[in-house]
C-alpha cells in the first residue's frame, strides 16, 4: 500500500478496510485479519493497525470479540457511507466549489464532468 503524507497511516488503513466492506469483499459478521496479519500485509507496525482497528470501533463498524479477533459490523455499510457522506460534505466538498469559484466554474460545467465521469464508467463494466 502507498501512503500519501497528507494523512495519518491509520485513518489510511481505515479507508482501506472500508473500502474492502463497501466492495463487499468483507460483509457483515466476517472475521477480519488480526492486527498482526494486517500490519505484516501492509508493511506497517501492529501498533499503527491496532490504533485503525480502535478507530473503526468508535465508528461502530468494526467489533472485537475478547480472544477471537474482529469482525465486521452488522450495518457497517451504512455507517460508512454516512460517515464519508459527512466528511465529503463538510471538509471536501468545500474545497471542490472554493476551487470551482477560482476558476470561474460553473455547477453546469461540473455536472457535465460527472455525468462523463458516470458515462465511462458505465462502459468499463
Amino acid at each position: 500500500m502507498e501512503f500519501k503524507e497528507t494523512q495519518a497511516i491509520y485513518l489510511q488503513i481505515g479507508d482501506y478496510v472500508c473500502e474492502q466492506i463497501l466492495l463487499e469483499r468483507w460483509k457483515d459478521g466476517e472475521r477480519l485479519l488480526s492486527v498482526r496479519e494486517l500490519g505484516v500485509a501492509l508493511e506497517v507496525n501492529p501498533n499503527t493497525v491496532m490504533r485503525t482497528y480502535d478507530f473503526l470501533q468508535g465508528k461502530e463498524i468494526i467489533f472485537n470479540k475478547r480472544g477471537v479477533g474482529f469482525f465486521v459490523a452488522e450495518n457497517a455499510k451504512a455507517k460508512i457511507i454516512e460517515y464519508r457522506k459527512k466528511i465529503f460534505l463538510e471538509q471536501e466538498l468545500p474545497l471542490v466549489f472554493k476551487n470551482m469559484t477560482l476558476l470561474g466554474m460553473s455547477p453546469a460545467e461540473l455536472e457535465k464532468e460527472y455525468n462523463n465521469y458516470l458515462k465511462s464508467k458505465n462502459e468499463n463494466k
